[in-house]
């Protein structure tokens, strides 16, 4: 019985400080869109903390890859295309 109270408060205090780490740098991330500092890295960093503890954290973390990765792919393939349409388009020297 002993045990297992520990072992509950030791889950409960564990949930406690991962969700005021993460909402602290979660919310940093959101002030340094404002103000000068690398809050498109700190954002990320939050949402990974909490979602240590929290499916909505997690589900939010998933979106925002997919979203950096699909803009990233579009601008790759948008830096292709222009490359090759200059490349094509040199006349021969």
């Amino acid at each position: 019985m002993i045990k297992r109270a520990i072992h509950f408060t030791y889950k409960a205090a564990r949930r406690i400080v991962t969700a005021i780490v993460g909402t602290t740098v979660l919310t940093i991330g959101v002030v340094m869109i404002v103000t000068p500092g690398p809050a498109f890295i700190v954002i990320p960093i939050g949402l990974a903390i909490l979602s240590l503890e929290f499916a909505w954290a997690r589900a939010w973390l998933k979106r925002l890859r997919e979203t950096i990765s699909s803009s990233n792919s579009s601008r790759r393939a948008d830096s292709a295309e222009a490359h090759r349409e200059r490349v094509t388009n040199d006349p021969v020297k």
